[in-house]
């Protein structure tokens, strides 16, 4: 008898203390998973473990240069709005750490950055680079949407000056950057290669330094995929590009190219136009 009432003693202990560990778990759960609580959605602590890290890579570095991508990196965690980062490029093409978004010129820097767009979650650089993360324009709210830019620096005694900075219409699946020279007139242009998942291919943003280094470039959309094609072209003689869009002809036996539209640019209008369709226009 005894011995039944302390094993239902027991066994209700047991019980109880299971259920008090389990209140006492779900506590701890539902801090972790508190909006709150996420560095995603605290700037102020995001932009402190940037500067934890930063101070990393400039105790690793073996050497320093004015106005180096570290600098840059620093000014822009000083100067811009939080959750606005130095993107990096596709690390598969770099084979060990990431490189930085950036072309040096003289004393003038390109480099691609990216924004968190406010009221969001700040973006994590990860989820913006690489050929899955051009997805991301699907469902670009969920883990923050990114506005990209193409900004070039000038490096003045070395300190930083912002000379202009031109959007990039994407959200995610960047690629390279590198500097381009257009055949006709030998016009220098910036490549930003985005990858393009969806439709098996990649979109080119060339930004064309038709008016010197200093001024607003011109932004040409190009890209290349399984049924779309877009190329440049001289079709007017300004200094402006033109482009080809293609149009493709699909049976169950091959895709190939059946015609091409050539577009040109209205600068009046500041739009791409089609010579046989005059109403049917482009913005880049």
């Amino acid at each position: 008898m005894f011995k039944r009432l302390n094993s239902i003693v027991r066994i209700g202990c047991i019980a109880l203390l299971i259920i008090i560990q389990s209140c006492g778990n779900e506590n701890s759960d539902s801090g972790n998973h508190d909006g709150n609580l996420n560095v995603a959605n605290l700037p102020d602590k995001d932009a402190q473990i940037q500067r934890y890290n930063l101070s990393i890579k400039k105790e690793q570095a073996l050497s320093r240069t004015v106005c180096d991508t570290i600098a840059l990196t620093e000014y822009i965690l000083d100067t811009y709005p939080p959750g606005t980062y130095l993107v990096d490029l596709d690390k598969t093409l770099t084979y060990n750490i990431p490189s930085s978004a950036v072309i040096y010129s003289d004393k003038y820097i390109f480099a691609v950055i990216a924004s968190s767009k406010p009221g969001e979650r700040l973006i994590d650089t990860k989820n913006i680079v690489g050929f899955d993360q051009s997805y991301i324009d699907l469902d670009s709210t969920k883990l923050g949407t990114a506005f990209f830019y193409l900004v070039l620096f000038e490096c003045d005694n070395g300190k930083f000056k912002t000379i202009w900075e031109a959007p990039v219409p994407s959200h995610g699946g960047f690629n390279t950057l590198s500097m381009e020279k257009w055949n006709y007139q030998n016009t220098p242009y910036i490549r930003l290669n985005f990858h393009y998942a969806q439709g098996v291919g990649h979109i080119d943003y060339n930004y064309f330094l038709v008016n010197g280094i200093t001024s607003m470039p011109h932004l040409l959309m190009t890209y290349k995929g399984l049924r779309f094609q877009r190329t440049i072209t001289n079709a007017n003689n300004d200094i402006y590009p033109d482009y080809y869009e293609y149009v493709f002809y699909e049976s169950d036996k091959k895709i190939a190219v059946h015609d091409s539209v050539v577009f040109l640019w209205n600068m009046k209008d500041s739009l791409y136009f089609n010579p046989r369709n005059p109403h049917q226009t482009r913005s880049y």
